[in-house]
C-alpha cells in the first residue's frame, strides 16, 4: 500500500490541533501524517499538590512528559508522582495534555491515517556543546515518547551538522556513540515506533546515503528515511528517470525494518547543496517518474509531502499515482483482450 500525506497539520485546516489535522487529511482522502514539533524545548516545574500520587497521563493542566527524580528523567507515564519530583512540560505540545494522546492514536487508527513524527530541523548530535547535545538528544526521546503514546508508526530525525574547526571523524565518532545511547534507552523503555535516520540535503550535514545506511547497518534498530528532495540535491540533480528511483529504494529497502518511510517536494539546489523546498511542478525533480517506479515495484510505502503546498502536493501525488496505476490496468485489460481475440481465432 502507498500512503499519501503533509508533513504537518494541512493549511485548509480550520482548527490547529492534532485531532483536526488528522480529520482533515481523513476528509481529503489523504492517509498518513507526520507531526512536526518545531518548538520542543521542555522545562522542569514542581508539581502541584493535587498532582502528588497522580500519573503523567493524569495531569490535565500542563503537557508533562516526563518525571524528574533526583535529576533522573522517568519516563513511564504511569508511575505516581512524588512531591520531591520536577515534572518535564512542554510549553508548546502536540496535544493538551499526555494523557489525550491515546484517544488521538485510536481515532487515527479508526480513520486509517498512519502517524509520524519529525524532530526540529535543527539538530547537533555529535557536538561538543553538552547542553545542545543533550537537548537534542532529548527532542528525540520525547518524540519517541509522544508518538508511543500515539500507537504511530516512526520518529524521523536528522543528526547534526559538522564544525570546520572540528575533525569531521571526532563529530561522526559522537553522533555514533549518542545515537547508540539513545537507541540502548530507546529498547531500555519498549518503545514500539522506529527511529528513522534521514538522508539530508547539505554536504556540511551529516546524512548522505552511505553514511545513513552504514549508520543504520551499525547500529541496531535504526531505518533509513528516504527523503527525495533532500537526495537530488546532495547528488546534484540524480533523480530523473523511474530507474534512478528504483536503484535508490533497492539500495535502502534492506536496512528498513517494515514499511518504507519517505518525503517528497520539489527543490531548488546549487552545487550539491539544497537551497530550498518548492511546489512539486517546480524543478527538475518530477514525481512521475517515482510514480512509475513505485508501480513496477509495489512496495509498502508512506510518501510525506514536504512542499510548500502541503496538503495539495500530497493529493496531487496521489492522483498522479492513481493515473498511472489505472493506463497501466487499462493497457493490461487491452492485452489480455488481443490475447483472448488471437486465441479464439486460431481455434
Amino acid at each position: 500500500m502507498i500512503r499519501f500525506g503533509p508533513a504537518g497539520i494541512p493549511l485548509s485546516c480550520k482548527g490547529r490541533t492534532l485531532k483536526d489535522g488528522i480529520e482533515d487529511v481523513h476528509n481529503l482522502s489523504l492517509s498518513a501524517l507526520e507531526i512536526q514539533m518545531v518548538r520542543a524545548g521542555a522545562y522542569p516545574r514542581p508539581p502541584e499538590d493535587e498532582e502528588v500520587g497522580l500519573t503523567i497521563n493524569d495531569i490535565t493542566e500542563d503537557f508533562v512528559v516526563e518525571i524528574l527524580r533526583d535529576g533522573d528523567p522517568i519516563s513511564d507515564p504511569d508511575e505516581p508522582i512524588d512531591e520531591d519530583d520536577d515534572l518535564l512540560y512542554m510549553p508548546s505540545p502536540v496535544a493538551n495534555t499526555f494523557g489525550s494522546l491515546s484517544g488521538i492514536g485510536h481515532m487515527a487508527k479508526r480513520m486509517d491515517v498512519k502517524l509520524s513524527i519529525h524532530t526540529p530541523y535543527y539538530m547537533d548530535i555529535g557536538g561538543d556543546d553538552e547542553v545542545l547535545t543533550y537537548s537534542c538528544m532529548d527532542n528525540i526521546r520525547h518524540a519517541g515518547l509522544i508518538l508511543d503514546a500515539l500507537d504511530g508508526d516512526i520518529v524521523v530525525t536528522s543528526l547534526g551538522i559538522y564544525d570546520e574547526n572540528k575533525p569531521s571523524e571526532e563529530i561522526e565518532e559522537n553522533i555514533y556513540q549518542n545515537i547508540g545511547a539513545i537507541v540502548d534507552w530507546w529498547k531500555g523503555n519498549g518503545l514500539k515506533p522506529r527511529l528513522g535516520i534521514e538522508i539530508t540535503g547539505q554536504q556540511d550535514v551529516f546524512g548522505s546515503l552511505e553514511q545513513v545506511l552504514n549508520l543504520c547497518s551499525d547500529i541496531d534498530g535504526l531505518t533509513p528515511v528516504i527523503n527525495f528532495s533532500h537526495y537530488h540535491s546532495r547528488t546534484n540533480g540524480t533523480l530523473l528517470d523511474p530507474d534512478d528511483f528504483i536503484d535508490l529504494i533497492e539500495n535502502v529497502a534492506p536496512y528498513c525494518d517494515g514499511p518504507l518511510h519517505t518525503a517528497f517536494a520539489g527543490v531548488e539546489y546549487y552545487e550539491n547543496n539544497e537551497k530550498r523546498l518548492t511546489p512539486i511542478k517546480k524543478g527538475d525533480l518530477k514525481f512521475e517518474p517515482l510514480a512509475e517506479a513505485l508501480m513496477e515495484m509495489r512496495p509498502d510505502c508512506t510518501i510525506i509531502s514536504t512542499s510548500p503546498l502541503l496538503e495539495h502536493d500530497a493529493m496531487y501525488m496521489r492522483i498522479i499515482q492513481e493515473r498511472i496505476l489505472a493506463k497501466k490496468a487499462a493497457k493490461d485489460l487491452k492485452e489480455k483482450k488481443k490475447s483472448e481475440a488471437a486465441a479464439a481465432a486460431g481455434e
